[in-house]
Formats: structure tokens, sequence, C-alpha cells
């Protein structure tokens, strides 16, 4: 894998590491399924306790089992009956090395995902995928396994696939990605910023600035706050100018009559 296709294909790994923190799964980049440790284009999503998630997984998603492997595919890389079968093969390998020495683990265990950037055009004029009720999602059967494919530039324009719009390939999508992308580590603002590097990188002529990506991605993210996030974050200010925002109105509401009574007494010593 060359370098520039390493970057696309960490920083989506690190976006599925987040979009999974504090849910019954646990996202693995890399994994021992050859003669040595390597770095993977497949994910594995493992089921480490009973549950659902809390929040909405991005379409796709929701046919997740004890043990997932998901191969994801740049705008730059084609989605083709080999990469399936590497996908295959990995999940052979994978079943193979978690499976209890009296025999292997059920198929029903395992899921596996392709998700494409772009439409698999070559892939598609020889294996017509199924489509489901979600637009961008199919189903393809490949060999024994179903495999489940996701096409990121045909995704619904929806909140929760903020993650797959990150990926997509038109500005519009990313900036509605960056809008409603709800980062669930402190880490992952950096991980915004890299990929809008990446972007950017790859096609200069993107008018979309780092200031306007960042700034929309904060605005989605304070609009999320709870009430106790928000007053976490108003005690990190100083009173100065936490006053200094408010109107008289405002600083006055929620103040008792004898704090009013106070309050007046105090003003009158001021003439």
């Amino acid at each position: 894998m060359t370098p520039d296709l390493y970057d696309w294909h960490r920083l989506f790994g690190l976006t599925l590491t987040d979009l999974f923190q504090d849910t019954p799964w646990r996202v693995e980049l890399e994994k021992d399924l050859a003669l040595q440790r390597q770095l993977l284009d497949v994910v594995i999503i493992e089921r480490i306790s009973p549950g659902s998630a809390a929040v909405d997984l991005p379409d796709g998603l929701d046919n997740l089992r004890a043990h997932n492997l998901l191969s994801y595919k740049s705008k730059r890389e084609p989605l083709d009956g080999w990469a399936l079968d590497e996908l295959v093969g990995h999940y052979v390998n994978y079943r193979k090395l978690i499976s209890p020495k009296s025999g292997l683990l059920p198929k029903s265990d395992f899921q596996l995902y392709a998700v494409a950037t772009r439409q698999p055009q070559e892939l598609a004029s020889h294996h017509t995928p199924r489509p489901t009720a979600r637009p961008g999602v199919y189903d393809i059967r490949w060999g024994t396994p179903m495999v489940r494919l996701i096409v990121l530039t045909q995704i619904d324009p929806h909140p929760r696939n903020a993650p797959w719009e990150l990926f997509g390939t038109r500005q519009d999508q990313i900036r509605h990605g960056a809008a409603h992308y709800r980062p669930r580590r402190k880490e992952a603002w950096e991980l915004l910023r890299c990929l809008y590097l990446t972007h950017i990188l790859e096609d200069p002529t993107m008018a979309y600035t780092m200031e306007e990506f960042a700034r929309e991605a904060r605005q989605r993210f304070l609009q999320e706050l709870t009430p106790e996030e928000w007053r976490a974050v108003l005690d990190q200010l100083p009173l100065e100018e936490v006053l200094k925002r408010l109107t008289p109105e405002e600083r006055l509401r929620g103040l008792g009559p004898e704090e009013l009574r106070q309050l007046e007494e105090y003003l009158k010593t001021l003439h």
C-alpha cells in the first residue's frame, strides 16, 4: 500500500475507532492473520459485551455480528472482484485464528463489509448487488459469504452518516459530514484536521478552508452539549467574560425576593 493510500486507510480506521468508542464493539486496525503482524486494509470490529450502540450507526452497519470484517477502498482504489477475494481470504484466516480447537465458530457469528468510496462499476457489471432499504447500501453474494456493500457517494445525507460523508468525493458531502460529525473522543478533533489536510492535498482547488471545516464541526458539537456539559464549558471562562455576554434582565433572572431586596439596598448606596 502506497503512503498516500495508507493515510486514507489509517484515517478511516481511526474514524471507526472513534465511532465505536463506548459501545459494545471494539475496533482493531491490525491483526496477526499471516506470518507477520500487518496493518490491514480490513478493519475488524468485535463485540466485547452484550447490548446495542447508544448512538445511531451509519447506514449499512445495522447487521453487525459478533465478529465483523470491513474492507475500505478510497476514491482512487477500485472495489473489484480481487478486493472481495482478499476480504473473504481474511475472513477465512480470522475465523480459523479465533475458533477453539474443538471446531470453527459458526458462520452466523461473522459479517463481511465492503465500503467503496465510489460505485464499483466493473464489479456491478458482472455481479448485480441487491439493494437494501437504505440508499447506497447493498448485499452481494461472494462465494459462500454474503457481503454488505456500502457506496459512500450514494449514501443518504443524514447526520448519522457523517462518518461516511467525511470520506466522500463531493465538497457538499464533506461539508455536511464535518458539520454533523460528533467526535466521541478529544483526539478526534486532530483526526478531523488530518482528514481535511488529506482532502486538500489531493484536491488543492477545494474552496473549503480549514477554518470553515473546523468552525462547522465545533458549532455542531456545541449544539449537542447537554446542560451539564455547558456548565463545564462555562466554568472554564472568567466570571467577567460570562457576565459581559448577559443583558441586565438575564443577570437578574433566578434571583429570589430576598436577593433582589439586598441588591436594591446596595444600589441605593451608590447614589
